[in-house]
């Protein structure tokens, strides 16, 4: 029996050529046993038939709040309370402001203010409406509450224009629906996850510091896949301004002597570690007590070596699984296989920050994943949600299969 089996998901189909995309993504749902309840926007009517929707999922799909078809329950009520996932695709500009603001104006954002499931959204507009700053303030509003968006594809687009903001295909929505059930497998049930994740800050005086670009998303999107797999998750944060996921244990740190510090108190009880923050290789020598004044043309600062956390885990590791990451600017392969033997990692994680859409700050990266025999496995341009949950993956199965081969 699949994973999708008996899981029920509420679609969301807002006005926009790319309806017809969610007509493919319907019927590949209800193929793989899941129970799709079709809410659709009066202009998606205007693209797509009801009947459409209708016919693939074999349930009455939705348009008007009023249009009760049951009476012993109120619809919009009724299936927010049955949903495993709410997933809206395609998503408009507009029904992501509402779903922002809070609006309940119609019946799809009726049922949303009204879920209490993960709710998964699927942007498709003109290229310009996707980068206008509202909606970007929008999108990461929701963000922040939890919602997960299945970022649009590049290229020719309805109006014309050539960008950012075609609808992800139907077969890519589909196995990111799959993946998450999947995750619900629960493959981490009962293990103690440590993650860090961010950079730090290491101080100069008390209004100035020395930090890197570490933004904490893929830390965060790490921590985030464990606790939906099933651990018991710790994040230990540098300063980042990333929402806590749900269902994970912060603690915040400052600078690397405070994470050390940290990791290591929580060590012996973990069963998997994943070394994501970008910890600062040196700090000040002198901590200034009063802001340094400005008083020549030059100025000399003295640095010395912080401890090296990865190393001293691998050095400690007993039971634990410890897996590392290698942010590099060259020679990827090279740099990142020579630290998993220097620090005695059961995993690294390689990626080069200069590639276009990997690295700090971005919502997605390109990785290339390690063990002692060499490269294990080639990840493309993907999420960094995508990119946690493989690795996650990956780490639980060689957990799992440790016992066995030793």
């Amino acid at each position: 029996m699949g994973v999708l089996q008996g899981k029920t998901i509420v679609l969301g189909v807002c006005g926009g050529i790319a309806a017809y995309k969610a007509a493919a993504l319907t019927s590949k749902l209800s193929q793989a046993g899941a129970v799709v309840r079709v809410i659709m926007t009066r202009s998606a009517v205007q693209f797509v038939a009801p009947l459409t929707f209708q016919t693939l999922s074999r349930h009455h799909v939705f348009v008007d709040t009023f249009d009760e078809k049951d009476p012993e329950v109120v619809s919009h009520i009724h299936l927010a309370d049955s949903a495993d996932l709410v997933l809206i695709a395609p998503a408009t500009a507009n029904t992501i402001g509402k779903l922002a603001l809070g609006l309940g104006d119609d019946m799809l954002s009726t049922t949303l203010l009204a879920t209490t499931a993960p709710v998964w959204v699927a942007p498709a507009m003109n290229v310009h409406m996707y980068a206008h700053p509202a909606v970007q303030l929008n999108m990461q509003t929701l963000r922040s509450r939890g919602v997960r968006f299945i970022e649009p594809g590049e290229g020719q687009l309805a109006c014309g224009y050539v960008g950012k903001g075609r609808l992800a295909e139907p077969e890519e929505i589909f196995a990111a629906v799959e993946a998450f059930f999947q995750g619900e497998t629960a493959r981490l049930t009962g293990k103690r996850v440590l993650v860090t994740a961010g950079g730090t800050v290491e101080r100069l005086d008390p209004v100035r510091y020395l930090t890197n670009d570490s933004s904490g998303k893929m830390g965060y999107a790490i921590a985030e896949e464990a606790a939906r797999m099933g651990a018991v998750v710790t994040l230990v944060s540098g300063p980042s301004a990333l929402p806590v996921p749900d269902g994970v244990g912060i603690f915040r740190v400052q600078s690397a002597l405070d994470m050390r510090e940290a990791v290591l108190a929580r060590f012996e009880d973990s069963d998997l570690v994943i070394k994501a923050a970008a910890v600062a290789d040196y700090r000040p020598a002198v901590v200034a007590e009063q802001k340094i004044k400005k008083k020549s043309d030059s100025l000399t600062l003295e640095l010395i070596k912080n401890p090296d956390i990865l190393q001293e885990l691998g050095t400690r590791k007993t039971h634990q699984f410890v897996v590392g990451f290698a942010a590099e600017t060259e020679r990827l392969d090279e740099h990142a296989l020579d630290k998993l033997k220097r620090k005695n990692c059961d995993l690294i994680v390689g990626n080069d920050v200069s590639q276009e859409g990997a690295g700090f700050g971005v919502d997605t990266n390109v990785v290339r994943f390690y063990d002692k025999n060499g490269l294990v496995q080639a990840l493309p341009i993907q999420s960094k949600s995508d990119v946690a949950r493989k690795l996650l993956e990956l780490a639980g199965d060689r957990m799992s299969a440790a016992p066995e081969e030793s």
